[in-house]
């Protein structure tokens, strides 16, 4: 007897987001499996962002529909997503252990001991005070925090933005090693190279549409090449528009 499939962890159903006269979603339809770690890749004003807040519940759509979880996004979607986003937000008067004890007050899936435990193997210091630490370490701090809950869904935009190359893998293997099988994350970068050894699955958006989304090792076998090389091949003929 065969297993059933079980039902996509998100659902984006002719999705658009106008400003206006201008379009920066336009007819977005895509599922995300549960237990996947999938790209979302383009280009800076490509419309990831948009749809990460929409995803959020930050800003809404301007028609079309999302569903997370098989419901529609809101207080049960807040619930379940851990979300990093790409600029700080952190309280910089806090020192590290204080803002470790607020996220354990505001949530109830997060987990203090795996916080303070990936505080010490990023070598980070539970005393130190987050207005006199490097926008680096800011940076491992927030992504502590959000892979720190039990989510079901992780949303990274730019996670290894200001982490230097020789801290990127080790950021790799944190993330690989702190989330739940049944869980997914999808991660927003422009960074491809660095990140693509560890997806299941990709997304390109362009202009405000998905332009592929395939398995990451079909997509490797279908052309030979990297996904950073399929990219860049993919939208070269729009690169000096």
């Amino acid at each position: 007897m065969s297993k059933t499939q079980p039902s996509p962890l998100v659902v984006c159903h002719n999705l658009y987001k106008t400003y206006g006269t201008k379009t920066i979603l336009q007819d977005i339809n895509l599922e995300i499996p549960r237990g996947k770690i999938i790209g979302l890749l383009g280009r800076n004003g490509a419309g990831k962002s948009t749809l990460i807040k929409i995803l959020n519940d930050l800003i809404t759509p301007t028609s079309g529909e999302a569903t997370i979880d098989g419901q529609p996004i809101g207080i049960h979607s807040k619930q379940i997503i851990s979300y990093l986003p790409e600029r700080t937000y952190l309280d910089k008067t806090m020192t590290v252990a204080q803002t470790i004890k607020y996220f354990y007050e505001f949530y109830d899936n997060f987990d203090p001991a795996k916080a303070e435990r990936l505080v010490h193997e990023l070598n980070l210091d539970l005393n130190a005070k987050i207005s006199k630490m490097s926008k680096g370490m800011q940076e491992k701090l927030q992504l502590i925090l959000v892979m720190s809950r039990n989510a079901e869904l992780y949303i990274l935009d730019e996670p290894l933005g200001g982490i230097d190359p020789a801290t990127r893998d080790y950021i790799l293997d944190t993330i690989l090693s702190n989330f739940n099988d049944s869980a997914s994350i999808l991660i927003s970068t422009h960074l491809i190279a660095d990140i693509e050894r560890i997806l299941d699955e990709v997304i390109f958006i362009d202009q405000g549409k998905i332009v592929l989304i395939d398995n990451a090792d079909n997509l490797r076998a279908k052309h030979h090449t990297s996904i950073d090389e399929v990219f860049r091949q993919t939208f070269k003929a729009n690169v000096n528009r």
